[in-house]
């Protein structure tokens, strides 16, 4: 299992949000390449990086300084925020990150995403369903920084891409992004019965150690892990060791 360590940048520093919501912000890092130096020293072999102000924005804004953390250092970077066409992607590519993350345009656009794929492969893109889950327990996509909700469901979502077009994924519960509640493990428990070939990251409410060998214990591939690191309950270094 691949424990991500994350950093999530707003004007150029690292940033958590709470449940998704852009004015509720704690300010951690004012340099994220020493961030992502301290990751990769604690043997952290992949981070997960978001372009925050690209997703609010729909467009991207943060590649350049992406493109230098990708650069500065011997680690893979998964990145997106606010990816939105093929030279989005094709510029992460090219600066060095080694997954691209395509969110809302993957939900929107399902025809033009799957030509990415077929383009670049599977392994070069990683699609992230961030989903509210409604009081009838249905889990629908919300796009444009998590603004507005789709007029789909996940699982319509999904099966948009046959088995053999798609190979990674990211979940996220929004209402349990930045809370340290723990995350949704019967929702990612129910993505995998229903594509156990895809390789499921897990995203939002991780708080512990023992909440990322619950994902573990279901099958999922990787963990998102963000502000849990950032206040101390663990290390990456701990997270990393307790999954090796």
């Amino acid at each position: 299992m691949i424990v991500y360590p994350a950093i999530d940048l707003r004007n150029g520093v690292c940033v958590r949000l709470m449940h998704g919501r852009f004015d509720q912000v704690t300010e951690y890092d004012q340099i994220p390449a020493a961030r992502l130096a301290a990751f990769a020293a604690e043997g952290a072999t992949w981070v997960h990086v978001v372009d925050l102000d690209g997703a609010e924005a729909g467009r991207a804004m943060q590649h350049e300084l992406i493109g230098e953390l990708a650069g500065s250092i011997d680690i893979k970077i998964q990145s997106g925020g606010g990816v939105r066409d093929v030279d989005d992607v094709e510029a992460l590519l090219n600066a060095g990150v080694s997954r691209v993350v395509v969110g809302s345009m993957a939900v929107s656009n399902p025809v033009v995403v799957a030509s990415w794929l077929e383009h670049f492969s599977p392994d070069c893109l990683t699609l992230a369903f961030d989903v509210k889950v409604g009081a009838d327990g249905v889990p629908v996509p919300a796009l444009k920084g998590w603004t507005e909700a789709a007029g789909v469901d996940l699982w319509a979502a999904l099966d948009r891409y046959p088995a053999g077009t798609l190979k990674h994924v990211l979940i996220t519960d929004v209402g349990r992004d930045g809370a340290l509640t723990g995350p949704n493990l019967e929702l990612l428990a129910e993505v995998l019965q229903r594509r156990p070939e895809l390789k499921v990251q897990a995203s939002g409410g991780v708080s512990s150690i023992e909440d990322i060998l619950a994902c573990r214990a279901i099958g999922c591939d990787g963990a998102i892990v963000g502000r849990a690191i950032y206040e101390g309950r663990f290390t990456a270094r701990q997270a990393i060791e307790a999954v090796a």
